[in-house]
């Protein structure tokens, strides 16, 4: 016997096994919050949706996009549209209006829905069907007087949502995720992760990006109570998961410090502590300093993993093993800096440039629309992560930098990843994010863009000696430029194209 795996499965379950518990907890300061709904009353809403699909004459195959921070009403989207054949398209709500106009446009939604908060900003942007979510979208399309209409032919290679990258250096491409990729990711990470209904999730990470790490469609199938956070805000962070009694949640470094500032100022322990929430973190290497401050001042577990959209996003894991369970910190963080161990199914290698490359039922069918960028990506039956990176003898990937982050100073190759590390190390610095600049003599030198901590006071000499005392002289920073903040994409990830472009303006390449 063969079943399709679609993404419907872990609703399905959940409204099964769990259907008397709460199962959505939604942002409370959100006007028109839907409160506390069981995972009975999300699979109710779920149907509905489809019903008012069906009703305004959206097929199979069709485009739903939706541009909205995390909003139960979001969340039900992601059950609602894929399960009934149609193709979500959960947009970043911190784009502009003219880059939301080209994705609406360039995936050919039927149907627009987005958050009223934005409904200013993004007036322009339209579709056939444009709806604010609330009480709008629900009068519209909710149906709860009439059964959907089942998905006439369920196929697990089809669509199941389009997301689009961050396109910071081009146009955005718009990665295809299939209901198999979904359902491959949503069981292993749970697997990895150890999941289970005794947990609680809080929603730190945005749900638009890559489908909220899967980890959405993981919770439902296991009845986890799912605990909506529109905002990330350090204090409301450690509050909900005093209040809701959170035991994991995913983050990108800069979430984590934001736990890790809130929890000095915390009176009492802090909650969670004693390991009974534990943090998965991605997005960028975090400093072995912050996974050591992690696990001593927040007492939380730390997890790292690492993949991309196009991975859906699951491809390596890395957690504290038995082996590992009587080492100092220092040197457990050393072993958990890693990007971590394949996961179930994944297969890694590394090309001759020392790219890594993936093969796995969790990479992406192809860039919508995009055939070549497709081929591209998918050249020799791999997918090409665009990361440099090494296996080691224990079987782990380490990412020593994205391939154009690398930077080349009088020959050598240098880690921008390795050289912020050494940063963090410095008493006093909150951020740092460390670039290659034009040089005459060693065609690029390192410079380091440094965030203070508050109160902390640095200068630049400081951070050059320290990591000349740390690390190989020609990796350390020839220059430091102390600045208030770093810019960074709504997912935590450092925009070091906007860091490059003052140095390399005019010049015909990104290298020198």
């Amino acid at each position: 016997m063969r079943v399709p795996l679609l993404t419907t499965d872990f609703l399905d379950r959940a409204a099964t096994v769990y259907a008397d518990r709460v199962g959505v907890i939604d942002e409370p300061d959100c006007a028109d919050n839907l409160g506390d709904l069981t995972y009975g009353e999300v699979a109710r809403r779920a149907r509905a949706l489809q019903a008012g699909l069906d009703e305004m004459g959206i097929e199979a195959g069709e485009r739903v996009a939706v541009v909205s921070p995390n909003a139960g009403r979001l969340l039900e989207l992601f059950y609602a549209v894929p399960s009934s054949g149609r193709v979500l398209v959960p947009i970043n709500f911190r784009l502009r209006s003219e880059e939301v106009e080209y994705i609406v446009d360039h995936c050919g939604a039927s149907v627009l829905l987005v958050d009223p908060t934005l409904d200013d900003d993004l007036g322009t942007v339209t579709a056939k069907h444009r709806l604010l979510l609330g009480e709008q979208s629900d009068e519209a399309l909710l149906r709860f007087d009439r059964e959907p209409a089942p998905w006439a032919d369920p196929d697990e290679d089809a669509t199941a949502t389009i997301n689009y990258t961050s396109g910071t250096t081009a146009r955005p491409k718009g990665v295809q995720i299939t209901h198999r990729n979904i359902w491959v990711n949503a069981v292993t990470f749970g697997l990895h992760a150890g999941i289970s209904d005794w947990d609680r999730y809080l929603h730190t990470l945005p749900m638009f990006h890559c489908n909220g790490w899967g980890m959405l469609y993981t919770t439902a199938a296991l009845g986890v109570p799912q605990v909506v956070l529109r905002k990330v805000d350090g204090p409301e962070i450690l509050r909900r998961v005093e209040r809701h009694g959170v035991t994991f949640m995913c983050a990108a470094p800069a979430v984590v410090n934001a736990v890790l500032d809130a929890g000095k100022e915390w009176d009492g322990p802090v909650p969670g502590t004693g390991r009974e929430t534990r943090v998965i973190c991605a997005g960028a290497p975090p400093p072995t300093k912050t996974i050591e401050r992690i696990e001593t001042e927040l007492g939380w577990e730390f997890i790292q993993i690492y993949g991309l959209t196009e991975t859906s996003p699951l491809l390596t894991i890395n957690r504290r093993r038995r082996e590992w369970a009587d080492l100092p910190i220092d040197q457990a963080a050393q072993k958990l800096v890693r990007a971590g161990a394949p996961a179930v199914g994944v297969r890694l290698q590394e090309s001759e440039a020392g790219e890594v490359l993936a093969r796995s039922n969790v990479v992406l069918q192809g860039y919508w629309q995009q055939p070549e960028a497709t081929a591209d990506a998918l050249e020799g039956g791999w997918f090409h992560t665009g990361d440099g990176g090494s296996m080691d003898d224990e079987g782990y990937l380490t990412i020593s930098d994205r391939k154009k982050d690398v930077i080349i100073t009088g020959g050598e190759n240098v880690s921008s990843i390795e050289v912020e590390d050494c940063i963090y190390g410095l008493d006093g610095v909150a951020e740092c994010a460390v670039i290659g600049v034009p040089h005459e003599k060693w065609g690029e030198t390192i410079k380091a863009i440094v965030v203070a901590a508050p109160g902390a006071s640095i200068d630049e000499a400081a951070v050059i000696a320290h990591c000349k005392a740390k690390i190989a002289g020609y990796k350390a920073p020839t220059s430091v430029d102390l600045v208030e903040a770093i810019p960074r994409t709504a997912t935590g990830k450092v925009q070091k194209f906007k860091l490059r472009e003052p140095h390399w303006t005019g010049r015909d390449r990104q290298v020198n």
